[in-house]
C-alpha cells in the first residue's frame, strides 16, 4: 500500500537517514544541552541532533554510513561530555564494552554525590555553629574562631566544590558556559573577598566565610534530590528495559527429538530466525515465535496492561519478554534482537522521549543565552548599585544574615563594595537554567513511561502538544468501531423467488444462504439465474474472495466453511481496494462488490434491487453485490456488531468537548445506521470513502475547521467537503485524531494531526500512527488522550515555573525590593532557592503518576 506523506518530497531527493544513539554525561543543565547540541550539528554530516537532559541520551540523524559513532562520541567527550555509543544487543561475539553502563554510571554518580552531599552538610554544620554566638564558643570555642571558618570555606571548595568549580571552568573555556560557571563563579568570589578582609581588616570588609559553604551545601542538597526525582520519574522506563530477556534455551536438533531434544542456555541476541527454543514454565519467552509443542497460559501484562493469562497452543504466536505460566512450550523463533516487539516498544518510548514539544522552543532559545545574560545582570547589577544604588540610598545596609559572627576586630560598616559584591553573587547563585531543561523531559520521561505501562505508546512531546489543541476524532468503522468479525446474515438470489421458479425458498439454507428475503418482483433474467445454479451464491463469492484478505471477505468464506460447501476453483484474481474484486469461476467472470464497482464494469442495477439493498443498509448491513457473466445474480449482507466499549468511548470523548465524527467506505445508510447507535449525528458521517481517497477526506476535515453552528444541519459527504465555497467559509483550522485499525487506514492515519492505530499486529501501525494502541480496547482511545492532556498541562506548568522563577528571583537578589521593604536575597538564599526550583520541577512532573489511579 502506498502512504501518502505529509511532505510531498522528490523520492530521488530523499537521503537515506540513520539514527546514531549516544549515552551523554557531564549535562547539567539547558545550557548544557544547547552546547552538546551544538557540537553534533557541527560534526559533517550530521542532519539534526536531538538531547535529552533527563534520560542523558542523544540522538543523531546522519546520512548511512556518513557519520562515525565514535567519532561524534570522541568530540563530546573532548569538549566535557563523557560519551559513548549505544551498543544494540546483539554484539559482536568476544567484545568487551570498557564503558560504564548508563544505569551503573547513575548509580556511582548517585554515590559520589551522597558522599559530597555528606561532606557538605558537616561542614554546612559547623560553619552555621558561628552564627550561636556565646553558645557556640562555651561548647568548642574553636567554633568562633575566623581562621577555623576560614579552613572550612577553603575546605569546601576543595572537596564538594572541587567538581563544579572545574567543571564551570572547563564550560568558561570551550565558550560553552554553564550552571556550574554560575556557581563556582559565586562562591569563590564570595571566599575571595572574605580572605581580602580576613588578610586586611584594614580596609574595614566584613567576612562571610560562611555564604560559600552554605552556596555549596545547599545546591548540592538539591542535586541529589533532583537525581534521586529524576532516578524516581526513569523508573517506569528502567522496568520496561529489565523487561527484556538476557536467555534462551535453544533445542539443537528439533527434527529429532522435538521438545524432547536436550537443549542449551545461550544469550537470547544470539537465537536466529527459524530454530527453536523451549519455555518452562515460570520463564520469559525470549524472543518473537510461534508455538510448535505444547500448551501453555501466558502473563502479557507488559504488553497489554491485561492482567488475565492468554490461552496459548500450537499454531498461536507469543511475545518476547511476556511470561510463561502454566506448561512447557517450543516456539519457532520468528523475530530476534531489534526486530522484537518489545525491542522496538523500547526504541519507540526511548525515541518519543527525545522528540520535544514545540513548546520547548522557547525554553531552548533562552537556554542558549541564558548563562552570557545571567553574567550580563550579575555584572549590571554590580555596577547600578556601586556607582548609583549606594550613593542615591545612603542608609541601605546588608546585616543581619550578611554578618557571620561578631568579631571586634574585623567589625567595620557595610562598604558599597562588599554590598554591590554580594548582589552581583546573589544574582549569578539564584538563576537556574536547569529547570528550564528539565522542564519538559522528565515531564514526557513519567508520561511516555506509563503510557508504556498500560500499552499506550505516545510517540513524543510534540504528539502531546498536538492533542492539547485537538477538537475532532474521527473513527473508522470496520474493525475500530465494530469487531471486525462480520457474519453473513442475508444471502438474496435475484429472480422469482416467491413462486419458486428458478430458486430456492425462503429460508433453504442449503442452496442459497442464511436469511434469505423474498422480492416480490423478478429483478433478473433466468438466463442470469441458470448461470448461477450449479454453485450456491455463497460458493461462488467464497471462490472469488478466497484471492484476498478483507473483514468481509472473511465473513463470506466462513459461511461457506459452516455450510460445508465446496468452493470451486478461481483463476486471473482482481482487487481494487474499496470497490471490489473479481475473478474467473468456471470460465465466468464474478464480480463482488459495490455498486460504483458494478458500474464501472457497465453492469445495470435496476431500482428494485437498489431499494432492496437500501433496505439492508438502513439495517446497518453491508451489502455486497455479485455480478456473474455481466449481469447482476445477487446481494449478500455482512453484519459486523460494535465494540462493548464503542458506546462509552464515543460518550467520553463527547464529554470532553471533542466532537466525533464516523468514516466508512460503506453506504451512506449503514454508516447512518451504526452512527445512530451510537447517539452521532448524521452530519458527523462521511460514508462511501475508498481507502485511498480517506485522507483526502481528512485534510478537508482540518482545512474546513471546527464547524460553525449554521453547519450543523449540512450532512458531509465526500464531495461537499472537498468543495471549495465550504472551506473558504471557514477561517478556523481543525486539529483531527484518526483512529484506525493501522492496516487501511494508513494514509489517513499519516495525514491527520494526530494519528491513533489499535495494534493489530501489524508493523504499519507502529511507522504510521503517532500513538500506537498495543491492547484491543477502544476505551484506550480516551486513556491516551487524558493521559497526553495531563503531561502537556505538566510541561506548561514546569516551564511556567521555571520562567516565573528565573523572572522574579533574579529581580530579587539584583535588590530591587532593598530600598523601599528592605528585603534582599542573599547568596545562600538564592543558592537554597535556585536548588528547590530544579527539584521542584521534576517533583512535579513525578505526580504525573498520580494520574494512572484515575485512568
Amino acid at each position: 500500500m502506498q502512504l501518502v506523506p505529509k511532505t510531498k518530497l522528490a523520492p530521488e531527493l530523499d537521503p537515506i537517514l540513520e539514527k546514531i544513539i549516544l549515552d551523554v554525561g557531564g549535562m547539567k543543565c539547558a545550557g548544557c544541552v544547547n552546547a552538546v547540541e551544538r557540537q553534533l550539528t557541527q560534526h559533517p554530516g550530521v542532519k539534526s541532533a536531538c538531547v535529552n537532559l533527563a534520560t542523558e541520551v542523544a540522538v543523531v540523524e546522519s546520512e548511512t554510513g556518513a557519520v562515525d559513532a565514535d567519532a561524534l562520541a570522541q568530540r563530546l567527550t573532548a569538549v566535557g561530555f563523557p560519551a559513548q555509543p549505544r551498543k544494540p544487543n546483539g554484539t559482536v561475539a568476544g567484545e568487551i564494552s570498557t564503558l560504564p553502563d548508563p544505569a551503573e554510571r547513575q548509580r556511582r554518580e548517585m554515590r559520589s554525590s551522597f558522599r559530597q552531599l555528606a561532606i557538605a552538610a558537616i561542614l554546612l554544620l559547623l560553619s552555621g555553629s558561628g552564627h550561636f554566638g556565646n553558645l557556640g564558643s562555651s561548647m568548642l570555642p574553636v567554633l568562633n574562631n575566623i581562621w577555623f571558618h576560614c579552613g572550612l570555606a577553603t575546605v569546601a571548595l576543595l572537596i564538594p566544590g572541587r567538581p563544579i568549580i572545574v567543571d564551570g571552568w572547563l564550560g568558561w573555556r570551550r565558550n560553552a558556559p554553564n550552571m556550574n560557571t554560575l556557581v563556582g563563579l559565586g562562591t569563590l568570589t564570595a571566599y575571595i573577598a572574605s580572605l581580602v578582609a580576613l588578610l586586611f581588616p584594614k580596609m574595614g570588609w566584613e567576612c562571610f566565610f560562611d555564604e560559600p559553604v552554605m552556596m555549596l551545601g545547599f545546591i548540592l542538597l538539591g542535586r541529589t534530590l533532583e537525581q534521586q526525582a529524576r532516578g524516581r520519574a526513569a523508573a517506569a522506563f528502567r522496568k520496561l528495559l529489565a523487561l527484556q530477556p538476557q536467555v534462551a534455551r535453544l533445542i539443537a536438533n528439533p527434527e529429532k527429538g522435538g521438545m524432547g531434544s536436550s537443549s542449551v542456555e545461550i544469550p537470547a541476541e544470539q537465537v536466529r530466525v527459524g530454530e527453536w527454543v523451549q519455555v518452562l514454565p515460570g520463564d520469559k519467552i525470549p524472543v518473537d515465535g510461534e508455538v510448535v509443542v505444547g500448551k501453555t497460559t501466558v502473563d502479557e501484562s507488559m504488553l497489554t496492561g491485561e492482567s488475565v493469562p492468554v490461552i496459548k497452543q500450537p499454531g498461536d504466536m507469543v511475545t518476547g519478554g511476556t511470561l510463561n505460566q502454566s506448561g512447557a512450550i517450543a516456539i519457532q523463533t520468528t523475530r530476534t534482537g531489534s526486530d522484537t516487539t518489545l525491542a522496538r516498544i523500547v526504541a519507540l518510548v526511548e525515541a518519543a522521549q527525545t522528540r520535544k514539544a514545540p513548546v520547548q522552543k522557547l525554553a531552548d532559545t533562552v537556554a542558549g543565552y541564558f548563562t552570557y545574560g545571567v553574567l550580563t545582570a550579575s555584572v549590571l547589577t554590580f555596577v547600578f548599585w556601586y556607582f548609583f544604588g549606594t550613593h542615591i540610598w545612603v542608609d541601605v545596609s546588608m546585616s543581619g544574615g550578611m554578618e557571620m559572627m561578631g568579631h571586634a576586630t574585623h567589625e567595620a560598616p557595610h562598604s558599597p563594595l562588599l554590598i554591590s559584591l554580594k548582589l552581583a553573587i546573589a544574582v549569578m547563585v539564584v538563576a537556574c537554567p536547569c529547570a528550564l531543561g528539565l522542564a519538559t523531559p522528565t515531564a514526557i520521561l513519567v508520561g511516555t513511561a506509563m503510557g508504556a505501562e498500560r500499552g499506550l505508546l505516545i510517540k513524543g512531546g510534540d504528539v502531546l502538544e498536538k492533542v492539547h489543541k485537538l477538537n475532532t476524532v474521527v473513527f473508522d468503522k470496520t474493525g475500530t468501531l465494530t469487531t471486525g468479525n462480520p457474519i453473513v446474515t442475508d444471502c438474496l438470489l435475484i429472480g422469482e423467488m416467491g413462486s419458486g421458479e428458478g430458486g430456492a425458498p425462503s429460508g433453504d439454507k442449503g442452496e442459497w444462504g442464511v436469511g434469505s428475503k423474498e422480492p416480490h418482483s423478478p429483478l433478473l433474467s433466468t438466463d442470469a439465474i441458470n448461470r448461477v445454479c450449479t454453485y450456491s451464491l455463497i460458493q461462488l463469492a467464497a471462490a472469488v474472495e478466497s484471492g484476498t484478505y478483507h473483514p468481509l471477505a472473511k465473513a463470506i468464506q466462513q459461511e461457506a466453511q459452516q455450510q460445508q460447501l465446496s468452493i470451486p476453483e478461481a483463476v486471473d484474481f482482481h482487487t481494487e481496494p474499496g470497490l471490489g474484486v473479481s475473478a474467473v469461476v468456471e470460465g465466468k467472470i464474478v464480480l463482488l462488490g459495490n455498486w460504483d464497482w458494478l458500474s464501472w464494469h457497465g453492469i445495470a442495477i435496476n431500482e428494485t434491487a437498489q431499494k432492496v439493498a437500501q433496505d439492508l443498509a438502513t439495517d446497518g448491513k453491508t451489502v455486497v453485490c455479485v455480478a456473474v457473466g455481466g449481469a447482476l445474480a445477487g446481494l449478500i449482507a455482512v453484519s459486523d456488531t460494535l465494540r462493548p466499549d464503542a458506546q462509552s468511548t464515543i460518550d467520553k470523548l463527547r464529554q470532553m468537548g471533542l466532537r466525533v465524527m464516523l468514516l466508512s467506505g460503506d453506504r451512506q445508510e449503514a454508516a447512518n445506521a451504526i452512527a445512530k447507535q451510537l447517539g452521532l449525528d448524521s452530519a458527523d458521517v462521511i460514508a462511501g470513502v475508498p481507502p485511498a481517497k480517506k485522507a483526502a477526506a481528512i485534510q478537508a476535515l482540518q482545512l474546513e475547521g471546527t464547524r460553525r453552528q449554521g453547519d450543523k444541519g449540512t450532512k458531509k459527504t465526500p464531495n461537499s467537503l472537498l468543495r471549495t465555497d465550504a472551506i473558504n467559509r471557514v477561517s478556523t483550522h481543525s486539529v483531527v485524531a484518526m483512529v484506525g485499525d493501522g492496516i487501511n487506514d494508513a494514509p489517513a492515519l499519516s495525514q491527520a494531526d494526530v494519528g491513533i492505530a489499535l495494534h493489530s499486529g501489524t508493523d504499519v501501525a507502529m511507522e504510521t500512527a503517532e500513538i500506537v494502541l498495543m491492547r484491543d480496547r477502544l476505551n484506550d482511545v480516551v486513556e491516551s488522550i487524558q493521559l497526553s492532556r495531563a503531561t502537556f498541562n505538566k510541561i506548561r506548568q514546569n516551564l511556567f515555573w521555571a520562567f516565573a522563577y528565573n523572572t522574579l528571583g533574579i529581580p530579587l537578589a539584583a535588590g530591587v525590593l532593598f530600598p523601599s521593604l528592605g528585603f534582599v536575597l542573599n547568596p545562600s538564599g538564592a543558592a537554597a532557592l535556585m536548588a528547590f526550583s530544579s527539584v521542584s520541577v521534576v517533583t512535579n512532573s513525578i505526580l504525573l503518576r498520580r494520574l494512572a489511579h484515575h485512568l
